[in-house]
């Protein structure tokens, strides 16, 4: 399948001299890594952000969360993505993304927590520090990627916010702009997209809201300027764009559960063991790695069984898939 590519200098795109070359971002990492074996301050976080605009990055590395596998290419991991809110084509999203605006950007949190509000995005992300955390990512239709994330932990946000004992789960919403993501003047899915996790799913270590890759903001395509990453769990689960945070003490609503209950649970674990009603899930292809690229098996929780599978013992993942 050929995979549409933005045209240079195209505003949906990413111009050719935007891009961070894999040998300069290694470079980089390495860099960061020694400033902070050596004791240097003054790394922490800096997320600025202007309309239609992908800026670079402060971040530090954290070597605890990387993987022996090369990561996917910044051109690999902006063309190919699933973003049903500006098409459903894999390319689609980096060529219709282009009038998206991700600044300024507000979150609302709701729900069963003490503190609660509108919050500017700069104010949430103020107190932390962007970190970069090297996770796959594996989709429903069989394919990979391996993705250098820059984040903060989801359970560092969500902690501000004080949730009550009433707060089982935790819901997510996507913008709803239909001028600016065309996908959402279709009927393909209820809009605006909706996501959740389990209380304890949310505060695990693993999640994370990302507002960049590869050391600078996310692009448009790719969820922002906020999106939950989720690396144990398929990525439809990982939700873009998020402007709403909600605690809440009942399973909450998410998207293609809604849509095609059969085919999609709430959980969303990977799980090699369980297939989709339409194909198998025991195998997966690694994007870039050719069109015919071989297949490896797929691995329990992602290859994060030994940090997850605590939190399901006891549950039937058949049943709740």
């Amino acid at each position: 399948m050929l995979i549409p590519r933005p045209r240079p200098g195209d505003s949906a795109g990413i111009r050719p001299s935007e891009i961070t070359s894999e040998s300069v971002y290694w470079n980089r990492r390495k860099l960061l890594q020694a400033a902070l074996a050596a004791g240097v301050t003054g790394i922490g976080t800096a997320w600025v952000r202007e309309a239609g605009a992908v800026t670079d990055l402060k971040v530090q590395p954290n070597p605890k969360y990387s993987l022996s596998d090369p990561p996917n290419s910044y051109e690999d991991i902006t063309t190919y993505n699933n973003f049903y809110e500006f098409g459903l084509d894999k390319g689609a999203p980096a060529e219709n993304s282009g009038r998206f605006k991700p600044a300024p950007w507000t979150v609302t949190v709701k729900g069963e927590a003490e503190v609660t509000g509108t919050f500017a995005l700069e104010d949430i992300l103020k107190p932390h520090t962007i970190e970069e955390r090297v996770y796959r990512l594996r989709c429903v239709e069989a394919w990979s990627m391996v993705i250098p994330w820059d984040g903060i932990p989801l359970a560092d946000v969500l902690k501000r916010f004080k949730p009550t004992s009433k707060a089982k789960y935790v819901a997510f919403k996507t913008v709803l702009r239909p001028s600016e993501m065309p996908g959402q003047r279709s009927n393909v899915l209820d809009w605006p997209y909706v996501e959740g996790l389990r209380i304890d799913e949310a505060m695990h270590p693993l999640s994370l809201l990302a507002v960049g890759l590869y050391g600078k903001t996310l692009p448009n395509q790719n969820g922002a300027p906020l999106r939950l990453v989720v690396p144990w769990k398929y990525g439809f689960k990982g939700i873009k764009s998020i402007v709403e945070i909600r605690f809440t003490e009942k399973q909450p609503p998410s998207t293609w559960n809604i849509s095609a209950p059969h085919e999609y649970g709430f959980y969303a674990n990977v799980n090699p063991n369980v297939d989709h009603p339409r194909w198998s899930q025991a195998r997966e292809r690694r994007i870039g790695a050719g069109l015919f690229g071989s297949r490896v098996p797929t691995l329990m929780f992602n290859g994060y069984e030994e940090e997850v599978a605590s939190l399901y013992r006891g549950m039937d993942l058949k049943k709740f898939y």
